[in-house]
């Protein structure tokens, strides 16, 4: 059974295939889900952050919530993943990032948790700063290396992508060339040390909106050719192929999130070609807020989009979707996450 979840403005989504239909339903109501992460060896096992309630986790594939612990219960989580390689009895190591930016480790589901500081102790750390509140930043995207137990990429909104490689206790800096303003980043369980990043730099810096790196973060390129809009948001990789992408953009933070200005789409990449539009079959770009993207962990070539105009699939890597028809609309406001 596919589950997408889906991170709305209010609620979290559970939108599952169940004999060829679609059902919806709404979990965590009024806590503000803002980050879902699936663990990538049980997947009934879900986890959310949300914005002022802290971490919650279910067992049972969406159906029922707790929250995590005591020490996070009220805290702005706005990232979170779980670790393929580091395991703790049947449940993966979890770390979570925050706004105010802080991480957090938990090696026994999520009962206890441990701080993390020293990323905070960073050379670049005073620098970092989210512009609407320019005071603070906070922990956009956690990713976990699949070939390297304990490595862990760590991307902060705005100013630094950085690596831990001993779960979390010490610390490598953004380097020179490193993306400074990544909203999405992705490894690939066939593509030891490639990082893909989708990152607003190229709003300030065109060309730099796509990210890549082939040894772990240590040096990245631009591989850009064919993208118009540099404002880049959404990413997501086939499982079967780790040179097809998917990444969702704007022309500036504006068009992306401002539903009055919304102007936003979808680009596709094979291969070592350029990137191409792909949109047949999703609504105009003019209206359309930025996509969040997933692609299916268990079925090569499907991928799924949400933003405020619905939910759609793709069969076909990303060349033509399709609405997934709900009984409810559905947006993606926030995060989305798919399990089989």
């Amino acid at each position: 059974m596919t589950t997408i979840y889906m991170a709305a403005d209010d609620t979290l989504l559970c939108v599952r295939e169940k004999g060829g239909r679609w059902q919806v339903e709404r979990q965590l109501e009024g806590r503000r889900p803002r980050c879902v992460a699936i663990d990538p060896l049980r997947p009934e096992r879900v986890w959310c952050g949300t914005a002022g309630s802290g971490l919650w986790r279910s067992l049972d594939g969406g159906a029922s919530w707790r929250s995590a612990s005591a020490r996070l219960a009220t805290a702005s989580v706005s990232a979170v993943a779980v670790s393929p390689n580091e395991r703790a009895g049947a449940d993966g190591v979890v770390y979570a990032g925050t706004d105010p930016s802080a991480l957090f480790r938990s090696d026994d589901g999520g009962l206890t948790w441990e701080a993390l500081p020293g990323m905070l102790a960073l050379p670049s750390a005073p620098s970092w700063s989210f512009p609407p509140r320019p005071e603070t930043s906070h922990v956009r995207w956690i990713a976990l290396d699949p070939w390297e137990a304990g490595t862990l990429y760590v991307c902060i909104e705005a100013g630094a992508l950085v690596r831990s490689r001993d779960g979390g206790h010490t610390w490598d800096d953004r380097v020179p060339d490193g993306p400074r303003d990544t909203h999405t980043l992705a490894v690939h369980p066939r593509a030891p040390g490639r990082l893909y990043s989708a990152a607003g730099d190229g709003f300030s810096l065109p060309g730099h909106g796509y990210n890549e790196s082939r040894d772990r973060g240590d040096t990245w390129t631009h591989p850009g050719q064919g993208i118009e809009r540099h404002y880049l948001y959404g990413l997501a990789v086939d499982p079967g192929d780790p040179d097809t992408i998917l990444v969702s953009a704007a022309t500036s933070p504006r068009t992306a999130h401002d539903p009055a200005a919304a102007d936003a789409t979808i680009y596709r990449r094979s291969g070592d070609g350029p990137w191409q539009e792909a949109r047949e079959g999703l609504p105009e770009t003019n209206g359309s807020l930025r996509a969040f993207l997933a692609a299916n962990p268990v079925q090569p070539g499907t991928f799924y989009a949400g933003n405020n105009r619905g939910l759609f699939r793709s069969a076909d890597a990303g060349i033509t979707w399709e609405r997934i028809p709900t009984p409810i609309p559905v947006t993606a406001d926030h995060a989305i996450a798919v399990s089989i």
